[in-house]
């Protein structure tokens, strides 16, 4: 069966930079720090203050008061985002087959502040009395299931949990469950809320976090003196389409997905492999999955989390798998804007990549002050550029050794 064409129609996201797609990409063309001290909660007993928390959030601007509170943080972010997405691609869902319209989003963690809430309850009051809600707001795969119920979506309805590489996962799952002919639009990205205090503590303790208290030395990704990631929250959410279908309702079209790899380092539970030669096949897996020669590329928005061994392997990856284009691609990594988003990091960084492609625009890798010669990749550093974006990449590494990249391109180049 041939391959058909799938093109992103509509997107939406909330997160440390913005509470929709425009303010989001203003910032980052305009290198914004969305980084700032923990407000979510008291951190003056803490060893990590910063992160990259969604600001001035109030759900209930956006969604039905009544059910705002059955749901967790991460599901608000999500149908936040869904609601923007629907919107900028237009739909007559009135006119659309839901049989073959389905949703595929990621949380890595999902409902942490409301386990840790009603943890705290059943202790306190015995387990009996926690809320008849607890499961339902916990459980990951529930920002799906919200979407697919408030839009009425009956298609294949999943939740892909692969840590930080889950939204990347769910794009790419998304685009090829359309170009097998298995669907003819899929609503897909990720969400996530886990700045709690158990959250925290969590990644503090296993010496992930940077713990600086300057939000400008916090997230520095490629940097020599970098020293952990910082969290991030928020959600990413894409429309994509069938290419003739989204031709035929004269649908806006940002870019189309041509490529998608996934492998496993199957090597440690949080450790990348040091080598990147895992993670250099996932990105040669895209290229081949769309047929796209590794000199095409203009453009990789990288994983780039600001911790030692992922910003040296990751760049040992991509001279692997590019190797003398290596020393022409422009390498950046927004999270050196929003932080780290975990399961829902892919899905705003493909939708900065893919305006990205739209807008002939490359984001810099803010606040980057000390080279590293282990990280010796044009990181794009502070500043953007305006510049020609043909063919861009997205790149995920998540917990449990998990790869995904997904291979974006400008919808009217033919090659």
């Amino acid at each position: 069966m041939e391959k058909r064409r799938v093109v992103i129609t509509g997107m939406g996201t909330i997160n440390p930079l913005g509470h929709n797609l425009k303010d989001t990409w203003e910032a980052v063309k305009q290198g914004t720090c969305g980084i700032a001290p923990i407000t979510l909660f008291d951190t003056s007993e803490r060893k990590v203050s910063l992160a990259g928390e969604v600001k001035d959030f109030n759900p209930e601007e956006y969604l039905d008061k009544r059910e705002t509170r059955k749901m967790d943080r991460f599901t608000q972010f999500a149908l936040v985002a869904a609601k923007e997405a629907f919107a900028d691609a237009a739909f007559d869902l009135e006119k659309v087959d839901r049989n073959r319209f389905g949703v595929i989003v990621s949380s890595g963690i999902g409902g942490m502040q409301t386990f840790q809430d009603e943890c705290l309850k059943g202790a306190e009051k015995g387990y009996d009395r926690v809320t008849p809600h607890f499961i339902p707001m916990m459980i990951a795969n529930m920002a799906a299931g919200r979407i697919a119920i408030e839009y009425g979506l009956h298609g294949m309805c999943n939740c892909v949990v692969t840590a930080c590489a889950g939204a990347t996962n769910a794009i790419g799952d998304a685009f090829r469950h359309i170009r097998d002919g298995y669907a003819d639009a899929m609503v897909t990205g990720g969400a996530e809320a886990s700045i709690t205090t158990l959250g925290l503590g969590g990644f503090t303790t296993l010496q992930a976090l940077n713990r600086t208290t300057d939000p400008m030395r916090a997230s520095i990704p490629f940097d020599k003196e970098r020293a952990g990631f910082v969290m991030g929250e928020g959600a990413g959410i894409l429309i994509l389409e069938e290419y003739e279908h989204a031709v035929a309702r004269g649908a806006k079209i940002y870019c189309e997905i041509v490529g998608y790899g996934a492998n496993c380092d199957a090597y440690h539970v949080t450790a990348p492999l040091e080598d990147g030669s895992v993670a250099a096949e996932c990105l040669k897996l895209a290229l081949k999955d769309g047929n796209v020669e590794a000199e095409d590329v203009d453009y990789i928005n990288a994983h780039g989390t600001s911790t030692h061994l992922n910003d040296k392997g990751e760049t040992k990856a991509i001279r692997a798998a590019f190797g003398a284009h290596a020393d022409k691609l422009m390498v950046s990594s927004t999270k050196s804007m929003t932080g780290h988003l975990l399961g829902a990091s892919g899905a705003v960084e493909g939708i900065i990549t893919a305006m990205s492609i739209c807008e002939d625009f490359v984001p810099a890798t803010i606040n980057y002050r000390e080279p590293d010669p282990e990280c010796d990749l044009d990181i794009v550093p502070n500043v953007g550029r305006k510049v020609t974006v043909n063919y861009a990449m997205s790149n995920s590494l998540g917990f449990g050794g998990h790869n995904a990249t997904i291979l974006l391109k400008k919808t009217e180049i033919s090659k």
